[in-house]
C-alpha cells in the first residue's frame, strides 16, 4: 500500500508525477491526473481497479439518467425513482462490505470505499436537488471521483468545490509553494507527534488496563486524543496540500477543534467534510431541528448511530455514537445555555469528556472497555493499582510530545505560521520538519494512518 508517509511516495511517485502534471499541457491535466490516480490506487490494491471504474462508470450512467429526467413530463417522480436505485447500489456496496468485514476479514475492505462512495452519492443527490447547473464530463467525474489525494481517507469535497474545468485550474510557482508547506506541516504532525504518541498508548497496552493508576488512564486517554487527532489532521493537511499543488482549492477538513466551547462545536470542527455529508444528506433530509424538540433528538439519534456504524461494525463504535449521542442531546436540552453563558465551563466540559469517548472508539473488547473506564473512575471499582507512581515514568518518558502536542492544538499557533509562511524562519522550519520526519520515517516507528481502511 502506498502511503502519503512512505519513502516510496515521497520520493518517486509524487515528484513523478509532479514533474509530469505540470509539463502535460493544460487541457490534457485531467487524463494525466485520473490515469495518475488509477495508477495510485492500484499500486495500494490493485485487485480492487475493476470495482472503484465499475462504480465510476454506474454512478455517471445513473447521473445521466437523472440529469435527463429535468424536462421530462415525468419530472421529480423519474428523477426520484433513479436517485433510489442507484443510492441502494452505493450504499448496499458499502454496507455489503462493512458487513463482510465485521464477520468475516476486516482486511477485505477496498482502501478508500467509503471515501469515495460518498462522493458519489453527494454527486448523485446534487444532481437531482438541481444544485448543479449541468451534468459534467465523463472525465471530469471520474476525476473527481478518484483523484487520489482525496481517494484514500478524504477529505469528502464536493463537486462544485473543486476546480474540474482545467480552464479554472491555476497551476503557479505559488500554488506549489503553498501546497508543500501545507503538506510538510501534514507529514511533520503525522511523523513527529502522532506516531510518537502512539508509542505511549501502545505502552499502556501492553502493560494491561488492569496494572495501569487512574492518573496514567488519563494520561492515555488525552494521548491517544491528540494522537488520532494529529494522524487525521496531518494527512488531510497533506492530502489538502496535494490538492492545492495541482490547481485545486485547499479544502478545511479540521478546525482546531479542542479550541472548542463545546461538545457540538468540537463535532463541528473535527472531520467536517464528513460532519457535512451527514448533515446535508442525512440530518436536514429527516427534518433537522425544524420540527419540534422530539424530533430533533431522534434525528440526532439516527445520526450518530450511523456515525458510529460507519467507523466500525463492534459493539464499542455503536456506544461511541451513542455516548456522543447522550452527550450532544445534553447540551441542546438544558447545558448548551449554560455554555454560553460560562464559556469556561464548556471548554472543561469537552476537554474532560472528548478523551472519554475516544476510550469507547479506541478499545474493542467491551472487557477491557470496561477495565479502562473502572480506572479513569475508581468508584467503579476494578481492583487496586499495582503501581500508583506510574504516571511519573511515563510523563518523564513522553512531556515534550505531549507539550508540543498541546501548543500545535492552540488555533492561534498555526494561524500565526499560516500568516507568515512566506518568512524565512518559517520557510526553514518547514525544510527542517520534513527531512526531521523523514528521519522518523526511516529510523523509528511509523504507523498507517487511523483511516485508511474505512
Amino acid at each position: 500500500m502506498v502511503s502519503f508517509t512512505s519513502l516510496e511516495f515521497l520520493f518517486r511517485f509524487f515528484p513523478a508525477f509532479l514533474a509530469v502534471y505540470y509539463i502535460t499541457p493544460a487541457r490534457y491535466r485531467n487524463t494525466a491526473l485520473l490515469l495518475g490516480s488509477i495508477a495510485f490506487y492500484a499500486m495500494g490494491e490493485p485487485y480492487y481497479v475493476p470495482l472503484l471504474l465499475a462504480a465510476v462508470w454506474l454512478n455517471y450512467f445513473f447521473a445521466r439518467k437523472i440529469y435527463s429526467c429535468r424536462n421530462t413530463r415525468r419530472g421529480i417522480k423519474c428523477r426520484k425513482d433513479r436517485l433510489v436505485a442507484v443510492l441502494v447500489l452505493d450504499v448496499g456496496l458499502l454496507a455489503a462490505f462493512k458487513a463482510v468485514g465485521v464477520f468475516l476479514d476486516g482486511s477485505i475492505l477496498p482502501l478508500g470505499l467509503s471515501f469515495y462512495l460518498f462522493k458519489m452519492i453527494s454527486f448523485q443527490v446534487d444532481i437531482f436537488r438541481k444544485e448543479m447547473t449541468e451534468l459534467p464530463t465523463f472525465k471530469r467525474t471520474a476525476v473527481y471521483f478518484t483523484m487520489f489525494p482525496q481517494i484514500v481517507s478524504g477529505p469528502i469535497m464536493r463537486f462544485h468545490e473543486g476546480s474540474f474545468s482545467v480552464g479554472k485550474r491555476e497551476c503557479s510557482l505559488e500554488k506549489l509553494e503553498e501546497g508543500m508547506q501545507y503538506f510538510v506541516a501534514g507529514l511533520g504532525t503525522k511523523a513527529l507527534l502522532a506516531d510518537r504518541l502512539a508509542i505511549l498508548w501502545k505502552d499502556i497496552h501492553v502493560i494491561g488496563y488492569e496494572s495501569i493508576s487512574t492518573p496514567l488512564a488519563w494520561l492515555g486517554a488525552a494521548a491517544y486524543s491528540m494522537e488520532l487527532y494529529f494522524d487525521f489532521w496531518g494527512y488531510s493537511l497533506m492530502a489538502s496540500g496535494i490538492c492545492v499543488m495541482l490547481g485545486f482549492p485547499f479544502i478545511k477538513n479540521f478546525d482546531h477543534p479542542y479550541a472548542s466551547k463545546s461538545i457540538s462545536e468540537f463535532w463541528r470542527r473535527w472531520h467536517m467534510t464528513l460532519g457535512s455529508f451527514f448533515r446535508d444528506y442525512v440530518y436536514i433530509p429527516l427534518g433537522g431541528s425544524r420540527e419540534g424538540l422530539a424530533n430533533t433528538v431522534r434525528n440526532l439519534l439516527i445520526v450518530w448511530l450511523l456515525t458510529g456504524l460507519w467507523h466500525g461494525g463492534g459493539l464499542n463504535f455503536l456506544l461511541w455514537g451513542l455516548v456522543l449521542f447522550l452527550l450532544i442531546a445534553a447540551e441542546k436540552l438544558a447545558l448548551g445555555r449554560a455554555f454560553e453563558k460560562v464559556p469556561l465551563a464548556g471548554r472543561f466540559f469537552t476537554l474532560l469528556f472528548i478523551p472519554v469517548t475516544w476510550v469507547f472508539f479506541a478499545v474493542t473488547d467491551l472487557g477491557q472497555l470496561y477495565l479502562y473506564l473502572g480506572r479513569l473512575f475508581p468508584f467503579m471499582g476494578v481492583g487496586e493499582t499495582l503501581n500508583s507512581s506510574d504516571i511519573w515514568k511515563y510523563l518523564g518518558m513522553y512531556w515534550h510530545y505531549l507539550l508540543l502536542g498541546a501548543i500545535w492544538c492552540i488555533p492561534a499557533v498555526s494561524r500565526f505560521l499560516q500568516k507568515h509562511r512566506k518568512h524565512p524562519a518559517v520557510v526553514v522550519m518547514t525544510v527542517l520538519a520534513f527531512w526531521l520526519s523523514i528521519y522518523c520515517i526511516v529510523s523509528m516507528e511509523s504507523n498507517p494512518f487511523a483511516y485508511l481502511k474505512f
